[in-house]
């Protein structure tokens, strides 16, 4: 074996892993049950994926055809900058829309927001989750005490687990 083979190895168990991250990535957005879980495993390993394959296809073309492309090595570093930002305004925006987060325990301190989950939720459901949220976050950018307040006592009226 010479050296051009075993690089052309080493580019080919790249792009391989980078496969296997791709389908451990689809399965992770098939099975995880909210929003933010799909979104973690659309981000991270995808983006694995497609580092490891794009630099599995540089170093084959870069040692058996002599050919260095500017565009693989542009395309890695745009993915790289826009994947975690992407992923982040998709979890924000999901998060202030009053998405559902999962929970193993619903007794959990902290839960207040996603509590009495069921299929059946309405807009109007989440909606009202996303008001509070919003009534929250501008009274801690205020600094106001009595929302504060005002806040947890609806809470403790909604929830029977905070009392």
């Amino acid at each position: 074996m010479n050296l051009s083979e075993i690089v052309s190895l080493i580019a080919a168990l790249s792009i391989l892993l980078g496969s296997i991250a791709a389908l451990i990535s689809a399965i992770g957005i098939v099975r995880f049950r909210d929003t933010f879980l799909r979104s973690h495993a659309a981000t991270k390993s995808s983006t694995l994926s497609v580092l490891l394959t794009l630099t599995g296809v540089f170093i084959y073309f870069l040692v058996t055809q002599e050919y260095f492309s500017v565009r693989t090595l542009l395309t890695i570093l745009f993915l790289y900058l826009t994947s975690p930002v992407a992923g982040h305004m998709i979890i924000r925006a999901a998060y202030n829309s009053g998405s559902y987060m999962y929970m193993k325990e619903f007794t959990k301190k902290g839960t207040s927001l996603n509590f009495r989950y069921d299929r059946k939720e309405t807009k109007k459901d989440r909606r009202r989750r996303a008001e509070k949220r919003q009534m929250m976050n501008e009274a801690f950018s205020k600094n106001d005490k009595e929302t504060f307040s005002k806040y947890k006592q609806v809470m403790k009226k909604d929830d029977p687990t905070l009392k």
